[in-house]
């Protein structure tokens, strides 16, 4: 998942909160303490899916681990959903089908957390590259949340009823997971959720904090490429060529009018030109030059206005420069777009409340929405008018590190970041107790 947004920066979050973390829940209410209980076995499996990562629709060993885990449970149990993905189905009596999802895939990223369990594992990607594999996006504390939520849930089944629908959803890290699944009759040979709730552990956070974003949560995701043609020649003599560099270059410079000068201020939207390629010689002028860009926003009206406005703005500078029809930019838009992630409002903030009284007001905050991406958008999207969705955040940070580093200044490792390791203990067992919590209040007897 591409989210490194300091989300919990501006809480003014402080050592003296660490009651916070460990204040007892309600006399009767043990779901906090059967975690604990449960958390040395939790561990050993964090640990082997943390030194096993699998990239995006290769989560074969990943996915047989937990499908063994899933249907030791009581769950029945299907693999091979959308390639990779499990989804594991218990029916107990009448009530809302309420959907949990967690998803597998690791990161092509070499690991140097230093962890005596850390991935050594080396695979092949799609390009046919061989690199190391690490879950540097915490997948492995999201699988592992995952399974300690299923355990609370079988073990309390005479506390609710409905429908529970666990998946585990491969290639997030591509975006392309949840529409494969989809894709594969997610919502067609299994029930159809009303509620779809998610977690992802946060590398900007005190380890046991929450957030919470009514609304958009996270951006659209477009990547785009321009191919950007001229005519070649000597660099001593440019008066004989059409140079794509210059055209790029203009083009790189306008597109930055897209949010500056054409998007109400208010509407928060990124383009971002990552690379710029072309070229080989200091005095050779080439005849071709490719732009990638990242293009972010979070309604679907604001996506239409950057996209036409990229097609405009190249035809625009091409034309401006004399090039003739056949040789305007090609801008092309990948298959692998990502919808915003949007939040159910309401729904949203009566969780939010059920939350802050379970863990206490200060373990609790609204953050900001995030301009990284989700394919957990995909669940919500398929049915909005009858699907509510919800995705929250659990700090990973240790909270001494945390605020070593507000103090000092001193920048903490990001999601994607070979040196994340969150505190793995305590995001999984706030997640699984947050969960377990969410779905009990909506399939109550």
């Amino acid at each position: 998942m591409p989210v490194a947004t300091p989300l919990f920066r501006s809480l003014g979050l402080s050592a003296a909160l660490t009651l916070a973390l460990v204040a007892p829940a309600n006399a009767q209410d043990t779901i906090r303490a059967d975690i604990a209980a449960d958390l040395p076995s939790l561990m050993e499996i964090y640990r082997d899916l943390h030194a096993n990562p699998e990239l995006s629709f290769q989560e074969v060993r990943t996915a047989k681990k937990l499908a063994a885990e899933a249907r030791r449970l009581g769950f029945d149990v299907t693999e091979g959903v959308g390639k990779t993905g499990v989804v594991a189905v218990m029916k107990n009596g009448a009530g809302p089908v309420v959907m949990l999802r967690a998803d597998m895939d690791g990161l092509p990223v070499v690991e140097q957390t230093g962890l005596p369990f850390a991935s050594k594992v080396r695979a092949m990607s799609p390009a046919g590259i061989e690199t190391g594999v690490m879950h540097a996006c915490g997948h492995d504390t999201h699988m592992t949340g995952w399974v300690a939520t299923a355990r609370q849930l079988v073990r309390r089944k005479a506390e609710w009823s409905g429908t529970l629908v666990m998946i585990l959803q491969p290639a997030e890290e591509i975006g392309s997971g949840a529409l494969a699944m989809l894709d594969d009759g997610l919502f067609t040979r299994f029930p159809k959720p009303q509620y779809v709730l998610g977690f992802h552990d946060a590398a900007q956070a005190p380890a046991g904090f929450i957030g919470y974003t009514p609304g958009f949560a996270l951006a659209n995701v477009d990547t785009i490429d321009i191919k950007v043609k001229g005519l070649g020649g000597h660099g001593a003599y440019p008066q004989s060529t059409k140079d794509p560099v210059v055209l790029g270059a203009r083009i790189v410079t306008t597109l930055q009018t897209l949010v500056s000068r054409e998007l109400d201020p208010q509407d928060a939207a990124v383009v971002t030109v990552g690379s710029f390629q072309a070229g080989a010689k200091h005095n050779i002028i080439s005849d071709e030059a490719r732009l990638l860009l990242t293009v972010r926003s979070y309604s679907d009206a604001t996506r239409a206005k950057l996209l036409d406005g990229i097609k405009r703005i190249a035809r625009g500078e091409a034309i401006a420069a004399g090039m003739p029809d056949d040789k305007m930019p090609e801008v092309t838009m990948s298959d692998t777009f990502t919808p915003a992630v949007y939040n159910s409002p309401e729904f949203t903030l009566e969780t939010a409340k059920m939350l802050k009284a379970r863990f206490g007001d200060q373990r609790v905050a609204q953050v900001p929405a995030s301009m990284g991406g989700e394919d957990f958008s995909r669940f919500y999207r398929a049915d909005p008018d009858n699907i509510t969705s919800l995705i929250f955040w659990v700090g990973g940070v240790p909270l001494a590190e945390y605020n070593k580093a507000k103090a000092e200044g001193i920048e903490m490792p990001s999601l994607h970041s070979p040196f994340w390791a969150p505190e793995a203990d305590t995001v999984i067992a706030t997640a699984a107790e947050a969960m377990t919590a969410m779905t009990l209040k909506l399939m109550a007897k």
